[in-house]
């Protein structure tokens, strides 16, 4: 399944509203409230440019072409990239192309830029391999919500192919749109410094067959920029731009990210959430220059992300998982066959499409810890009325299997009930609206099946005979 539609860089509405750091809003709302015959030093230097060695010709460099957008708007975005650069410590390489969009125009490039090769058979796929998770309901509109969702939420992006950013901006160009735009220019910064598509490898074709490490690079780039986004705020932020966020968060709905399911709501924000504490914590290593130096050995797990303790020397176990196609027939073919990870077994079992079997939370990130590595595959028949979903998963030690394992077992007596076979090492349940389903521990390896009948679930047991060895 694609965990994420394409690899241009966004910066969300819902981000922006819950991101915020506690220092940022405090200092924010401080200045606010000060009088305006009282200078608080602190507050003063927070709002007092960072003092920048910058060359004339850097400066020359970074001041984009206008490219036909108002005069006044086009030196506030230089300005805001002169503080970027100050504060990331990167510079420009060459001209910049940027405008402004209007949510209409943003919808139209949603449509015909973003999901232009997300086809509706892309779509149903993804759709049918989430709803075996239990994250989707049978029959949901994916590609649909999709469109609405990212019609609804982006403030600003950069494509990292064409090298073009823009910032929606419906009524102006306030300070919701200049913070987008110091989280977009970031980006701009990183991908001209470490060339996103190529050098980091994010791009379409990588990112199909190795989705955790996008999801983990997404997330050390867009932290990156919320980092960047925050620091901003606070030191180059006018009482307006305070005003008019403060006014906006006060204001804004999200009428189509509330009614998204519970898996969707949490992975939109991963990279951001997240991909902003593992910076912080490269930061509090080493300043900067250790987020610099993370371009260089990128995280290729989201468990590195989520323990940043285990970056960069926890790497994934490679785990084989046989083809099984020709076992299963002419009419059969492999739909997916990519890494699961541990955000996403956390998601399985906390963020299901019921609350019936959404498990506890805590309980559900304990079980996904200690994740060593796994793959899954998904077949179908052409008419993709019967399946086979296979998840073999190792773990960093025979507890934490055990830990896995237990949780797989309650999320399933949730889910499906009492099953027929119930072991140590064994939990099966026959006939259920999902199929046939057998859970498998063997020291630090488990292995789920889910198969639309139990001939083929059968058949894919057997094929996968080195289990456990």
């Amino acid at each position: 399944m694609n965990k994420k539609i394409g690899v241009t860089l966004l910066v969300l509405i819902i981000s922006s509203c819950v991101l915020l750091s506690a220092g940022v809003i405090i200092g924010a709302y401080l200045l606010l409230k000060a009088q305006k015959n009282y200078t608080d030093p602190l507050l003063t230097l927070r709002n007092t440019p960072a003092v920048a060695t910058v060359t004339a010709a850097q400066q020359t460099q970074a001041a984009a072409p206008s490219d036909g957008l108002p005069p006044k708007i086009a030196k506030q975005m230089d300005e805001i990239q002169q503080q970027v650069i100050a504060i990331r410590g990167l510079h420009m390489t060459t001209d910049l192309k940027r405008d402004l969009l209007t949510p209409e125009e943003l919808q139209d490039k949603v449509i015909n830029d973003f999901f232009a090769d997300y086809s509706d058979e892309d779509a149903l796929k993804d759709s049918k391999v989430l709803s075996t998770l239990g994250l989707l309901d049978e029959g949901f509109d994916l590609k649909q919500f999709y469109l609405d969702l990212y019609s609804e939420q982006i403030a600003g992006y950069y494509d990292s192919e064409t090298k073009d950013m823009y910032v929606i901006a419906g009524e102006g160009f306030g300070g919701m749109e200049r913070m987008t735009y110091a989280h977009e220019f970031n980006h701009v910064l990183q991908d001209q410094n470490y060339d996103l598509e190529n050098g980091m490898k994010l791009n379409d074709d990588y990112c199909k067959v190795d989705t955790e490490y996008c999801a983990a690079v997404s997330a050390l780039i867009e932290g990156d920029s919320v980092s960047t986004e925050n620091e901003w705020f606070l030191k180059h932020s006018t009482r307006q731009d305070q005003k008019d966020l403060f006014s906006f968060q006060e204001e804004y709905t999200s009428p189509v990210y509330d009614s998204a399911p519970a898996y969707m709501k949490e992975d939109f924000l991963f990279p951001y959430t997240f991909g902003l504490d593992f910076v912080q914590q490269l930061i509090n290593q080493g300043g900067w220059a250790a987020v610099d130096a993370a371009y260089a050995n990128p995280p290729v797990s989201t468990e590195q992300i989520l323990h940043p303790e285990k970056y960069p020397d926890d790497r994934p176990v490679p785990v084989e998982m046989p083809d099984l196609a020709g076992m299963l027939g002419d009419d059969w073919s492999e739909l997916d066959r990519n890494v699961m990870g541990e955000w996403y077994t956390y998601l399985v079992f906390a963020k299901g499409r019921s609350s019936q079997f959404s498990m506890d939370d805590e309980k559900s990130k304990t079980a996904a810890a200690g994740w060593g590595g796994d793959t899954y595959v998904y077949y179908a028949t052409a008419d993709l009325k019967e399946h086979l979903f296979a998840w073999r998963s190792t773990w960093d030690t025979s507890s934490d299997a055990g830990e896995y394992f237990d949780m797989s077992r309650d999320y399933g007596l949730a889910r499906w009930g009492i099953p027929v076979q119930n072991s140590n090492g064994v939990i099966s349940w026959n006939s259920t609206s999902d199929g046939i389903i057998t859970m498998r521990r063997s020291g630090a390896d488990v292995l789920w099946v889910i198969g639309s009948s139990k001939e083929v679930v059968e058949d894919a047991l057997t094929e996968i005979k080195d289990f456990g060895k």
